[in-house]
């Protein structure tokens, strides 16, 4: 805990590789304060067929799954954060968004729990 996982048009890849983008989300999660960094993981799934708005326009979201607990103002500075880096890694995109998800605690399950 917490997931990071990037839908996003394979486009990106001629910009950055997938390591690096997986890195900066590392990166940020961590500089956040509000994870354990062992704990963050990052996953990417770009898309070679998509439509934003019925076009097809380059686009980078984040889902991010985390466990309940947080404020609601901790986990929209999470956002700003991450979107806020993703502007400037890429510019040309119009389509950068986030969402942060939390995971309930009485009914998550892992491994270690059981």
């Amino acid at each position: 805990m917490p997931h990071f996982v990037i839908d996003c048009s394979e486009n990106i890849l001629e910009h950055y590789s997938e390591a690096y983008i997986l890195e900066q989300i590392h990166v940020l999660a961590n500089s956040s304060g509000l994870f354990n960094e062992k704990d963050i993981k990052v996953r990417m799934n770009p898309f070679s067929t998509y439509l934003v708005a019925n076009q097809r326009e380059d686009f980078i979201h984040i889902f991010s799954h985390i466990m309940q607990g947080r404020t609601t103002e901790q986990k929209a500075a999470l956002s700003r954060l991450v979107v806020t880096r993703l502007i400037e890694l890429l510019p040309s995109f119009s389509h950068i968004t986030m969402n942060v998800a939390e995971f309930e605690k009485a009914t998550y399950c892992n491994r270690n729990t059981m």
